[in-house]
């Protein structure tokens, strides 16, 4: 905020809830009396004109220096003044409407009384328009001399020149989508806007003039689409960011200059287009103005804002900042009454104020203070107390504190602790969808919802209750809950909405989760998120508030038991420092009591078919998970972990821990990243190949339309065939596409899975604490979604090159090195797995996860049996001993032939080749 607020001049309301904008503001000499005047219009169709004089502090507005208000009947776009009238140079005001142009002239009577003199305006021309109009720029087009025309921008994106009571032409301007500010400039003689793509486009009058019809049909039919012909630019200029206003600046002392306000920043343009300087704004800005500066070669620019600033900018160094009574939508600078460089803004409803910038002398004196002597010891202990409690206000990084943000909304999920007894998949699925759509609170809190549309092709797919309570201790407004788990879990419903709650009421609603894929899910966790606004006395309408908590989902709704298997591709062993425990007691949903061979045995199965085994070591201390799929592994793993320190710390045995010795299966790790890398592939081919096909069938329908419209009937050549053709090729490739897609998914499931199952390797193997685990699935885990644009594979690189400069780097070159900032897709995945292994070597050689930009030191610790460190450079890689065991697979090994996208082949065969035949005959017709 502003030590200074503008100094009020002379200020007044306009009207009774009127509207006002950008264009509704012009200051001029309107009636040629050698004194700058205000007008003003609004959307109400009033038109104003104002001869401000000084008021005193808290005295009225004089009743005189409202000179003219008249309704127009029609809201009033833009106010301009210029020579608009021909046979004479003197001024005369243009006025805007939304479907006519009208140019008045303003006189002055004098008055025979003491009321003074009396102001009217004479229509002197108008122009009916037959589109409707956004804004308009005026000035002496094409150099004419004594004289200016008028230019106006329609809805519809065409330029309509009029010169003066007569219309021109009209054109229309390319790939129009919205209308942007429109200026012109008579040092170039050209029209700059700012179009919908964010560019600043400036077009020469010269090629409008030469374009013009030269036919003399009337003007109303000119002005129809028919008569329109497009525009060749001159030069474009991206400034990246919408535009909201365009001023041209040609002061004697300064260069011609072309100001450019957008959304967040001030752009200061030569006339060609290129960039003399650019301001960066910290705020919204709403307006702006530049004036003549008093220091030579430089620019004022006046900028309001939307927190009621003002700003002075002198190029771009900031020279004054004051604060306004409101949020200016129009600035222009006037010399009134003798006072030069006053400032004239307008708000939105009609507050028009005169101020200028300074300081008026403060009449308030402080009182004498009573002098007494000072307390030192007193003054120190007070200012450490102050450092104490800004010191443990500052620990925290979040927003509000931990007591405020769940003291008001408390959010809980219960998960049964059985399976539903009933299962309504192929049952009552009308209602289901019916309920989840309409949904209402009364059905919540009865009704029991099941799987009602799972893809596993089983009889039963199994689901469970959840059952969700909200409490809110303040009114609750626009209560809202959204239930999520992971893909392909599925809930009945996801989204719950709520009348407005009372203080100390709850709700309560009750869903049901179930397994919707073919394939296991990476995390059996949900999440449960309740938001609604809170009303205040300042606020009423309310501020925002939520609650969130999750819940963790049963294994028997993914699993059922089943009999163990003695062999299998892949084999992990976990040890821990206790005794094996009896699966009957940690596993008691899943094992028998009567038999007792699952005591140290136990085997899972998937909804999906895939089988792991469980086994427990009668000498050691030691359990054996395997399957046949690495990904399978993650869930059983994770699962007996969780149950096993859970026994533990029921027996409070605080010194339980698991660790890891075994080989981490990298390799097989690196074939799910080439399997998922090679259907990222897939999927770019497919859109390559889509488009292509939907250039060659928009081509082929646009020579059957021409055929069509013929005429004179010609024969079609094979075109109609090549057109049904070329249709069900796309519906092929899009069919392909989708199938891709969905594999793609499903094998980035089970890449999330895998990964999971890595960073647990690795965090029991160097039995990593909490915080470096978290590091590590934030570098392994960044993305809930996979997408063509942002993928796993250069996502990852980026986040573990970083961590291999930073806290596990060797030395202080490799923290040297810069890293791309942009993220774009690789053709390959050697680099990424090459860093995997770099950064499994460099956590076996010491390294340590850390947030810091220090380097780590590394130290020479042993590696875990049956270990090799990865060779570096080619001279390490020779100094590897022959017929040592690595665990981590070289960065040279192969990776999976990158196979062709035409997996549709297959499904179409031969109809596939005839059309590759037609397409041949397509291209050979057509060239």
């Amino acid at each position: 905020m502003s030590l200074f607020k503008a100094r009020d001049w002379w200020s007044t309301v306009l009207g009774e809830k009127e509207e006002f904008d950008q264009g509704c503001l012009c200051v001029a000499d309107v009636d040629n009396s050698g004194q700058d005047k205000i007008i003003v219009g609004s959307y109400m169709g009033y038109l104003r004109i104002f001869n401000p004089h000084p008021v005193k502090p808290g005295d009225e507005v004089q009743a005189e220096d409202l000179l003219l208000e008249v309704q127009l009947r029609e809201p009033i776009l833009q106010v301009e003044v210029g020579k608009f009238v021909s046979g004479t140079e003197g001024l005369h005001l243009a006025v805007l409407h939304c479907r006519r142009l009208c140019v008045y002239a303003v006189s002055e009577t004098l008055g025979n009384v003491e009321h003074g003199n009396q102001y009217q305006i004479k229509l002197m021309y108008e122009h009916q328009l037959q589109r409707t109009a956004c804004n308009m720029t005026y000035g002496p087009f094409g150099g004419v001399k004594g004289r200016d025309l008028i230019c106006i921008q329609s809805m519809d994106g065409m330029l309509m020149l009029f010169e003066q009571e007569s219309y021109a032409f009209g054109r229309f301007l390319p790939g129009f989508l919205l209308p942007g500010p429109l200026t012109y400039s008579s040092r170039t003689d050209s029209f700059i806007t700012v179009s919908s793509s964010r560019q600043v486009e400036s077009y020469k009058y010269q090629v409008l003039a030469f374009a013009t019809d030269a036919d003399g049909r009337q003007e109303t039919v000119q002005q129809k689409l028919s008569s329109g012909k497009k525009l060749v630019v001159d030069w474009i200029l991206n400034i990246g960011e919408q535009a909201l206003d365009i001023c041209i600046v040609s002061f004697n002392q300064a260069v011609s200059s072309v100001f450019v306000l957008g959304e967040r920043s001030l752009f200061c343009l030569k006339d060609n287009g290129q960039i003399r300087f650019m301001k960066k704004l910290d705020y919204s800005p709403s307006c702006f103005i530049p004036y003549c500066s008093v220091k030579e070669g430089t620019i004022n620019t006046l900028v309001g804002n939307h927190s009621k600033m003002l700003y002075v900018y002198q190029d771009i160094t900031l020279k004054w900042a004051t604060q306004l009574p409101h949020v200016p939508v129009s600035v222009k600078v006037a010399n009134l009454q003798g006072l030069k460089g006053v400032i004239v803004t307008l708000s939105d409803s009609g507050h028009l104020q005169c101020s200028y910038l300074g300081t008026d002398p403060s009449l308030f004196q402080a009182p004498r203070v009573d002098s007494k002597e000072i307390n030192y010891e007193e003054f120190n202990a007070e200012m450490k107390e102050l450092q104490k409690i800004i010191k443990e206000a500052t620990k925290t990084q979040d927003i509000l504190p931990q007591s405020e943000k769940h003291r008001d909304l408390i959010v809980t999920a219960e998960v049964s602790p059985d399976l539903d007894v009933e299962s309504q998949m192929f049952r009552d699925n009308f209602l289901m969808l019916w309920s989840s759509v309409k949904f209402s609170s009364i059905f919540n809190k009865s009704e029991h919802w099941q799987a009602i549309d799972s893809e596993i092709k089983a009889e039963v797919v199994p689901s469970v209750t959840v059952k969700v309570t909200m409490q809110s201790k303040v009114t609750a407004q626009k209560p809202y809950l959204a239930v999520c788990v992971q893909a392909p879990l599925a809930v009945t419903c996801d989204q719950f909405t709520f009348n407005d709650l009372d203080p100390g009421s709850s709700e309560t609603v009750v869903l049901s989760v179930f397994l919707k894929g073919n394939f296991p899910p990476s995390e059996l966790e949900g999440n449960c998120v309740f938001s609604c606004n809170t009303p205040t006395e300042l606020n009423p309408e309310g501020i925002p508030k939520f609650a969130q908590c999750k819940f963790k989902l049963p294994l028997r709704l993914v699993c059922f038991p089943a009999q163990p298997s003695k062999s299998a591709n892949h084999k992990l062993t976990i040890d821990t420092n206790k005794p094996p425990i009896s699966f009957l007691t940690i596993f008691p949903d899943f094992a028998d009591p009567s038999e007792d061979d699952q005591a140290n045995a136990l085997g899972f199965q998937f909804l999906s078919g895939s089988k792991i085994t469980l086994l427990a070591s009668k000498t050691s201390q030691r359990y054996r998970i395997q399957s046949d799929q690495l990904e399978d592994l993650w869930l059983i793993t994770k699962e007996l972990t969780l149950r096993l320190e859970e026994h533990f710390k029921k027996q409070n045995c605080k010194d339980f821990a698991c660790t890891f010795s075994g080989s981490v299966p990298l390799q097989e790790y690196f074939e799910l990243i080439d399997r998922h890398f090679e259907l990222r592939l897939n999927a770019e081919k497919f859109q390559e190949l889509l488009s292509e096909r939907a250039i060659q069938f928009r081509a082929i329908e646009r020579r059957l339309l021409t055929r069509f419209k013929d005429k004179t009937p010609a024969p079609l050549q094979h075109l109609d065939t090549l057109l049904e053709g070329t249709f069900r090729e796309v519906i092929a490739l899009a069919d392909a596409a989708e199938e891709n897609q969905a594999n793609m998914f499903q094998a980035f499931t089970k890449l999330k899975s895998a990964t999971h199952l890595v960073i647990m390797l690795i965090g029991l193997w160097q039995k990593l604490n909490a915080d470096q685990v978290a590091i590590m699935e934030a570098a392994f885990l960044p993305l809930a979604e996979d997408t063509q644009e942002l993928g796993w594979e250069e996502t990852v690189d980026s986040a573990i090159s970083f961590l291999l400069r930073t806290c596990l780097s060797k030395s202080s070159k490799e923290q040297a090195l810069s890293l791309s900032s942009q993220l774009s897709m690789p053709k390959d995945t050697s680099r990424l797995k090459k860093n995997i292994s770099l950064f499994c070597d460099r956590l076996a050689k010491g390294g340590r996860l850390s947030l810091s930009t220090e380097t780590a030191t590394q130290q020479a610790t042993g590696v875990p049996g049956g270990c090799a460190t990865i060779p570096e450079s080619d001279l390490e890689e020779r100094a590897v001993v022959p017929g040592s065991t690595a665990v981590f697979s070289h960065h040279k090994h192969t990776a999976k032939q990158k196979s062709n996208p035409a997996i549709y082949r297959n499904r179409h065969g031969n109809y596939l080749q005839e059309v590759h035949v037609m397409e041949v005959a397509v291209c050979e017709r057509f060239v």
